[in-house]
């Protein structure tokens, strides 16, 4: 199975705050992938250089209209 990412997916990002996360996020997000959140379990309402992070998946996509994720 292949997925495709293309300009009009919405991504966030699981584990955000953790070193990995963080590393493949912004670098994503500066590539042009529109990350548009993130999420650590405990981290809600803060932010990772601009990217919002959530409590929860359910959260993150019902506020910001994701629709993939990646860990």
């Amino acid at each position: 199975m292949a997925i495709f990412v293309d300009e009009t997916t919405l991504v966030v990002v699981q584990g955000l705050t953790g070193s990995q996360g963080r590393f493949h996020g912004v670098r994503n997000r500066d590539y042009g992938t529109k990350v548009v959140g993130g999420v650590t379990p405990g981290k809600g309402g803060e932010d990772v250089e601009g990217i919002p992070v959530f409590d929860s998946v359910k959260e993150a996509v019902a506020e910001t209209g994701a629709t993939a994720s990646f860990v």
